[in-house]
């Protein structure tokens, strides 16, 4: 007599991700401090740790992901386009003895690259 058939296991499947927004506001930026002194706006990096815009990796030492660059973007543009009394943009670290140490670029890869 035979084993019973058996159904084939599957591997668990993830909930796909969220689509990435490019929508925010300064009350809402986790990794920049946005402040103005008349002509003079301070952007200061303080990227929040935990604050990575995909779960599965930390942003340690002001490293750099897509979502710290779309609220540097959003910045940018606020800036540019809210206060033309800026005349000068400065821009520094929150934390003491380091800037950035880098991009994480894995969160820019996609499974739509070509091939790479």
């Amino acid at each position: 007599m035979s084993a019973p058939a058996t159904a084939p296991t599957q591997a668990p499947t993830q909930a796909p991700a969220e689509p990435v927004t490019f929508e925010r506001h300064p009350e809402q930026y986790r990794h920049w401090k946005l402040t103005f002194d008349g002509p003079v706006a301070t952007l200061a990096m303080d990227v929040d740790e935990e604050g990575g815009l995909r779960p599965g990796y930390t942003l340690k030492l002001n490293s750099y992901d897509l979502g710290v660059d779309i609220e540097l973007h959003d910045a940018l543009q606020r800036i540019r386009f809210e206060h033309p009394e800026v005349r000068t943009v400065v821009m520094t670290s929150a934390r003491d003895r380091i800037f950035c140490s880098g991009a994480i670029f894995s969160c820019w890869a996609s499974r739509h690259t070509h091939g790479r």
